[in-house]
């Protein structure tokens, strides 16, 4: 599932570049000793680095946990761009003074992803481009929610500083509108829609307000910040919906970025030494071994399940008949919500008994319904906080079955069965997201958390799955092993659409068919993840890419230390060092083993 974390997530004008471009890391590294003092001096560097870039992008800051300049909203203008891109020519010149051979290895990486994440922004703001034809990049909502919803300051303090910000809100949306250049019909319809999220949460802080003594003179503000703000939204609104009566879908600008496009965007956000090709590749060969495990399976079920019913001859049949039978097992739509809060704590148990990797309870998990301004993309999706407040609340998000038919309803909830839904909440809670997420904002480096990549955090929540369902969770059941591999299969087949859909230009139907009849997926499901690889590139193949990396390595290791290797240690080792790049964990992590 995506993550809109308040520590990745940028939420206007820069909201993909903390995914960035590899860079190099010196093979040499001199002693512990030698190193000590470059290293000081690097620390300093950093300071002014981060020190700048809060000034430059208080948005970035705000993602990071820091409120300072909560108050400021950034335009998306010309102005802005320009600015940020000096900005990181400036400090990526200041980076080329320093040594890096000097400094030790966990330095050398926090340079190395200084450096990304600057080439990254760079790339974004000058090649990519997405704030142009992509109007869901222009929404006020995340900032405003964040503001009332962080405890960062007493909630007057918060809602003043959110009174400030509204004032901007006009301005925002004018530069937004001035710089749609041909948009894509299918982001210009979802900005129709997640922009009304943006006037709920304006209500919340017309309510929150109201819940304070105001000054005269800020209830005024307030007032009619409230109301220019509105009429700004309404008037994007129409803005959007008459642009989308002028797209003709034969020639506007199509959803599909290319393959030119796309390599780059994945070197950009994957940070692997494979390429897009090579990882797609991979998906097609992981996706043979899966339909060989769940064959077995299948056979292996197919009297309990089916009973006398004749075991068709094709293994796809076969498996998706047995799937079919065991989906008929799910909770009630109105138990949705209940049931996952149920087990959270269960998750935890299992994980504190079988010694996997430690918790920190006293971080607050709340399971909510989707932000209006989120919906659209995913059925789930987790928010953590930025590393600057990790006690912050982490929101668990689930997109509710507002106005959707029966038949969807039912759908939705076959595909996130008895099964399916446990490793669900594997995935997005215990011990995926929100354990690493938790360790991340402990790690002594900010660098390594602020800049984190999405292939090594979602890698991370898919090795999950597998490594708890090692350790015996769900029994060992043939049952809980077929869906465990039907939800793995969707990690694979992510990589293959993308790929297939953005490069290879694959169809709807092809897509469906696709997913439906080789990934095993509901009706519902292929519907969605067909309007989702319309609205992203590259961050459906995060799953796989980063995932197989992490395995692979595990693996190496088991083999070089025998009996010497303990999972938990590998697991604590390896969320020690933020959210890099699995590549950079795994160099610094056999490193650390030479000691």
């Amino acid at each position: 599932m995506p993550i809109p974390f308040r520590s990745v997530i940028i939420a206007t004008l820069l909201s993909s570049l903390v995914l960035v471009a590899p860079v190099s890391m010196s093979a040499t590294a001199t002693p512990v000793a030698a190193n000590k003092k470059a290293d000081q001096g690097f620390a300093q560097v950093k300071t002014a680095f981060l020190a700048a870039l809060w000034q430059q992008d208080p948005d970035m800051a705000m993602a990071a946990g820091r409120y300072q300049d909560a108050n400021k909203l950034v335009l998306p203008n010309q102005a802005t761009r320009d600015a940020y891109v000096a900005f990181a020519d400036n400090w990526l010149a200041q980076l080329g003074k320093v040594n890096a051979d000097a400094l030790s290895a966990k330095e050398q990486t926090d340079l190395a992803l200084i450096r990304n994440y600057l080439n990254g922004a760079r790339w974004y703001l000058t090649q990519f481009r997405e704030f142009e034809w992509n109007p869901t990049q222009h929404n006020i909502a995340g900032s405003f929610d964040a503001i009332l919803n962080t405890d960062f300051a007493p909630k007057a303090k918060r809602v003043l500083a959110a009174i400030q910000r509204l004032q901007a809100v006009p301005a925002y949306y004018a530069a937004a509108k001035a710089i749609i250049k041909n948009p894509t019909p299918e982001h210009t319809r979802l900005a129709i829609k997640q922009s009304a999220g943006a006037i709920t949460v304006l209500a919340g802080l017309e309510k929150a307000a109201a819940q304070e003594k105001l000054a005269v003179k800020d209830k005024q503000a307030l007032e009619d910040g409230l109301k220019n703000a509105r009429a700004a939204i309404n008037d994007y609104v129409q803005f959007l919906v008459g642009l989308e009566k002028t797209l003709d879908p034969a020639t506007a600008r199509s959803f599909r970025i290319g393959k030119d496009l796309y390599e780059g965007k994945f070197s950009a956000d994957i940070q692997t030494s494979l390429t897009a090709e090579q990882i797609y590749q991979r998906a097609l060969t992981a996706r043979e071994e899966a339909h060989n495990n769940m064959e077995k399976l299948a056979d292996q079920l197919w009297d309990k399940i089916m009973g006398a019913q004749a075991k068709p001859a094709d293994r796809v049949k076969k498996i998706a008949m047995v799937i079919d039978k065991l989906s008929d097992k799910h909770v009630a739509a109105k138990d949705l919500y209940p049931e996952i809060r149920k087990q959270i704590p269960q998750l935890e148990k299992w994980i504190r008994d079988h010694d996997l990797v430690s918790l920190d309870l006293k971080k607050p998990l709340v399971v909510r319904e989707t932000p209006e301004y989120q919906r659209g993309i995913s059925v789930a999706s987790i928010e953590a906080p930025g590393i600057f407040r990790p006690n912050d609340k982490t929101y668990y998000n689930v997109t509710p079955f507002d106005g959707q038919p029966a038949e969807q309803i039912e759908s939705t909830l076959r595909e996130y069965n008895h099964w399916v839904l446990q490793i669900l909440n594997i995935h997005e809670a215990i011990p995926g997201h929100y354990t690493q997420l938790q360790h991340a904002n402990k790690s002594p480096s900010v660098i390594k958390t602020l800049f984190g990549n999405g292939a090594m955090i979602e890698g991370w929540a898919v090795y999950s799955e597998r490594m708890m369902l090692e350790s015996g969770y769900g029994d060992n059941t043939p049952e809980m092993w077929l869906m465990y591999y039907k939800w793995n299969l969707r990690a694979v087949c992510n990589t293959i659409l993308d790929y297939q859909v953005h490069v290879l230009g694959m169809t709807e139907s092809e897509a469906k068919d696709f997913l439906m009849n080789q990934a095993f997926q509901t009706k519902a499901e292929a519907d969605g993840k067909w309007l989702r690889v319309q609205y992203t590139s590259v961050q459906l193949t995060s799953y796989f890419s980063g995932y197989s990396e992490i395995l692979e390595f595990r693996e190496q290791l088991k083999k070089q230390q025998g009996d010497k290797f303990k999972l938990k240690q590998f697991h604590e080792q390896f969320l020690s060092y933020g959210s890099a790049p699995v590549g950079m964990i795994k160099k610094l992590m056999l490193k650390d083993a030479t000691k």
